[in-house]
C-alpha cells in the first residue's frame, strides 16, 4: 500500500488547555502556532503510521499578556529553554465506531511522559477546492506537575492558586498531501 501524507490545515484546526483558577473558575489558553503531521497506509485513518504535534511555547494565549508572559517563564513552560511542545503518537486504536485512543509520547520541558487522548473521528471529506480533508476532536488531561510545570501559590484559605489538572481540547483538520 502506498503511504499517504497529511499537513494540518491551521485555519480550520484549534488546540487549548483549560485549567482552574483558584478552583472556581477555568482559564483557557491555546497556543497561535502548531503543526500536525501524519501518515497513512492508505486513504483511512484506520492504518495511521505516525502522527506528531508540535506547538510553539511562545505561542501560548490566555488572553492576558501578564498571565502569558508568566507561562512563558521559567516557572512554567520555560520558553527559552524548551521552545517546543511535542507529541509522537506510537499507536492509534479504535474503540468503536468513530472513537479512537491515540497512544503516544508528550515532551514537555524536555520531560516526556506516555499519555493517551481520546479521538473522535469526524470522516474525510473533499472540499469545493477539491482537497481532500479528514476531521478529529482530540481531548485528554494531564498532570502538569509530571512535565516539571509546579509553580503554584496558596490562597489565605488554604485553596491552590492552579490546579495539577490540566484538560487538553483539540479540533484538527488535516489535509491529504499530494
Amino acid at each position: 500500500m502506498a503511504t499517504t501524507k497529511w499537513a494540518v490545515d491551521p485555519t480550520h484546526s484549534e488546540v487549548q488547555f483549560k485549567v482552574k483558577h483558584l478552583m472556581i473558575t477555568t482559564v483557557t489558553g491555546y497556543f497561535q502556532k502548531f503543526n500536525v503531521e501524519a501518515e497513512t497506509e492508505d486513504d483511512q485513518f484506520t492504518s495511521a503510521k505516525s502522527v506528531v504535534f508540535t506547538a510553539d511555547v511562545d505561542s501560548i494565549s490566555t488572553n492576558n499578556e501578564q498571565r502569558d508572559t508568566h507561562l512563558k517563564s521559567a516557572d512554567f513552560f520555560d520558553a527559552e529553554n524548551h521552545s517546543e511542545i511535542r507529541f509522537v503518537a506510537d499507536k492509534y486504536e479504535n474503540v468503536g465506531g468513530d472513537d479512537y485512543k491515540l497512544h503516544g509520547t508528550l515532551t514537555i520541558r524536555g520531560i516526556s511522559k506516555p499519555i493517551t487522548v481520546n479521538v473522535e473521528f469526524g470522516g474525510i471529506v473533499v472540499d469545493p477546492y477539491g482537497q481532500t480533508k479528514a476531521g478529529f476532536t482530540v481531548a485528554g488531561k494531564i498532570s502538569r506537575k509530571e512535565f516539571g510545570l509546579t509553580w503554584n501559590a496558596v490562597t489565605e484559605a488554604g485553596s491552590v492558586v492552579v490546579s495539577d489538572e490540566i484538560k487538553l481540547q483539540a479540533e484538527i483538520q488535516l489535509v491529504k498531501q499530494s
